[in-house]
């Protein structure tokens, strides 16, 4: 008998080779600016050099910030495993250059394939994991099915699921609630995510807290930060993780205020907006200097202190930018793009000021306002007004104290998830 998830899983699997094509496009696109998306490209549909060592524990981390979530994960998993293995699979440059930092001897990294039926196959068949994690949203329908047949436990870890993407998995149930049923353990962020996952059909769902609250902001980064922010002896104002649609009105926002003006450090989210974000700033009347400039370890040029704009142009220093901060400004959260991480604004003691889009990260940002580590705005011209006035506050070394405060207070997600994965691992074959 065929199935409407059959059917469901016949016409994406169709649709998906007939945009191979594209999307190989794409990635060979990306890589003119980050080489490695053209590296090991084999891997993408299941393949690679030789069958790898069966039994290692599979964690899924598609881009930067799943990486750096899963850092803790990964801690906490070996504490309780000093023994394990792992396989770490990304879909983005960032992300596989994050987790590279998380390897161990016996350890592997792949790209993730390409979600069609042969490849996902040709995965499981060369990897052959004890058990698979997928980390927050990435709920891939022939993957799933795929696993399930092969016998592949999979855990979705640090689960969360908005009200917007549980309407698009709904118009899409014959294709999704199969997909989530597969998944063996859902071990959400939050109550509400947890309920969402349950009407789309997950079955064994346990509500553990955020990961990322368990993300500790490297020293270096720290003090680092701090001390640029000591030589400089001006305010400053960091736009976080901006996106699409957010640095020109951003600029021109920045470009109307009276003088003199704080400082503005602008980091995009993705790599591939820096040189888009850095040719907005002179369109806005406004001088800059990119990070990038100074060299990896180096510090800011005399010449770089007197321009209106720094733009953060590297990876992996988010840590530093806060510290260098006054108070930072919440990318993703001024246009309709549902806010980016905050977490991390809070655990390096940095004042966050949030727009009204924050749902990718609803309960922390609600948390983070009753906490007093956070504050709302009504658009991108108040948030601009409001970091003014933060920069220039005497209390703002209170709002800090209060920021650290609310980071420190919901961390140990990473232990309980940790030992959930290792029973789901260790569960016997009849119990599944």
């Amino acid at each position: 008998m065929v199935t409407p998830g059959r059917l469901a899983r016949a016409a994406y699997a169709l649709v998906l080779r007939l945009a191979l094509p594209l999307y190989f496009a794409r990635l060979w696109w990306r890589g003119r600016r980050e080489p490695e998306y053209r590296r090991h490209w084999r891997e993408r549909l299941g393949g690679g050099t030789g069958r790898q060592p069966p039994g290692r524990l599979w964690i899924h981390a598609v881009s930067l910030g799943e990486a750096r979530a899963a850092a803790p994960l990964v801690q906490a998993l070996r504490a309780q495993r000093p023994a394990l293995a792992l396989l770490l699979t990304h879909g983005t440059a960032t992300g596989r250059d994050a987790g590279r930092a998380l390897l161990q001897a016996g350890d592997a990294q792949a790209w993730l394939p390409y979600d069609t039926p042969g490849a996902v196959r040709r995965f499981l068949r060369r990897h052959r994991p004890c058990t698979g994690v997928l980390l927050e949203t990435e709920v891939w329908p022939a993957l799933l099915h795929a696993a399930q047949r092969a016998g592949v436990p999979m855990v979705l870890a640090n689960a969360r699921l908005s009200a917007r993407s549980q309407a698009r998995g709904q118009r899409l149930a014959a294709l999704m609630r199969p997909a989530v049923a597969a998944i063996d353990a859902v071990l959400a962020q939050t109550a509400a995510d947890a309920e969402r996952l349950r009407a789309l059909g997950a079955r064994e769902v346990q509500v553990l807290g955020n990961l990322k609250f368990d993300m500790t902001p490297p020293p270096a980064l720290l003090a680092q930060g701090g001390a640029w922010r000591a030589a400089l002896g001006r305010a400053v104002v960091l736009a976080a993780a901006t996106r699409e649609g957010e640095a020109a009105p951003l600029l021109q926002a920045w470009a109307a205020l009276p003088g003199p003006r704080p400082l503005l450090l602008v980091v995009p989210r993705h790599p591939q907006r820096f040189d888009e974000v850095a040719a907005l700033v002179p369109q806005a009347g406004l001088t800059a200097w990119r990070r990038s400039a100074w060299g990896h370890a180096g510090s800011p040029a005399a010449a770089a202190r007197d321009v209106d704009v720094w733009l953060g142009d590297s990876i992996g220093e988010m840590p530093l930018y806060y510290a260098l901060a006054d108070v930072a400004l919440l990318g993703g959260s001024f246009a309709p793009l549902g806010g980016q991480n905050l977490i991390e604004a809070a655990a390096c003691g940095c004042p966050l000021l949030m727009g009204p889009h924050t749902y990718n990260f609803a309960q922390a940002a609600e948390l983070a306002l009753a906490a007093g580590a956070a504050e709302r705005c009504a658009d991108l011209a108040a948030a601009v007004r409001r970091a003014v006035e933060v920069a220039a506050d005497p209390a703002r070394a209170a709002w800090s104290a209060r920021a650290l405060a609310f980071a420190a207070e919901h961390r140990g997600a990473a232990a309980r998830m940790a030992a959930a994965v290792l029973a789901v691992a260790e569960r016997p074959k009849a119990e599944r």
